[in-house]
């Protein structure tokens, strides 16, 4: 397979597992619904950010630090998915509604990117997928590694953008409509709460269920 053929099933696989969806996207929901299409597209933008972490980590031979390090990675799989559980735990206990729609400010977005990057950098699905994909991509004699990397990350940041973004468009205009009805914005916080505990759950199980396998 040429170098051309390589990226475009690599864009394949990319595309698949950026539009199931896990915590990423239900983070970038969670946000565009509570605080608009700001938050939700700043989410977007932190979410690209730990994605570029992520290419590097592959880049730099995942497979590797997986062999030689698995202390590292097991406690690395279960701090990210407890931590997500929690987040999930608080959506569930909490009463979320949605006021007027409005400019938000400079420091809900910063909260937003902020918590995006961390939401992907602990993501147990981006570090599966790097671990399983990255290292059958990256090949000498398709050139520089770091050359190959730069082009992988690019295309994974414009995918988050193109889905993510979409789904934060989505949600942002459907806020309008959970103005007037505060029962069914609770109701869906709620509901975004328990999906995360439930993905973030399953995902540490089947993490941990492959790495021992």
């Amino acid at each position: 397979m040429d170098y051309m053929g390589n990226l475009w099933l690599f864009l394949v696989l990319l595309f698949g597992i950026i539009v199931v969806p896990g915590l990423d996207m239900l983070f970038v929901m969670a946000n565009a619904l509570t605080n608009g299409r700001s938050a939700g597209f700043a989410a977007t933008g932190g979410i690209m950010a730990g994605g570029a972490v992520h290419t590097l980590y592959g880049a730099l031979g995942a497979g590797l630090i997986a062999r030689w390090l698995p202390w590292l990675f097991v406690p690395m799989l279960v701090a990210g998915a407890a931590y997500m559980i929690w987040i999930g735990y608080t959506l569930m206990r909490s009463s979320i509604t949605v006021d007027a729609v409005g400019r938000s400010d400079s420091r809900s977005l910063r909260t937003a990117f902020r918590q995006g990057a961390l939401t992907c950098l602990i993501n147990p699905k981006a570090y599966m997928f790097v671990l399983a994909v990255y290292p059958q991509f990256v090949r000498p004699e398709y050139g520089p590694v770091w050359q190959q990397a730069l082009v992988m990350g690019v295309m994974t940041a414009l995918m988050q953008l193109l889905v993510y973004g979409a789904v934060a468009l989505a949600a942002g205009r459907s806020r309008d409509a959970l103005i007037a009805n505060p029962a069914a914005t609770i109701l869906v916080g709620r509901g975004a709460g328990l999906l995360l505990v439930v993905v973030a759950a399953v995902m540490l199980w089947q993490s941990i269920g492959s790495h021992f396998a």
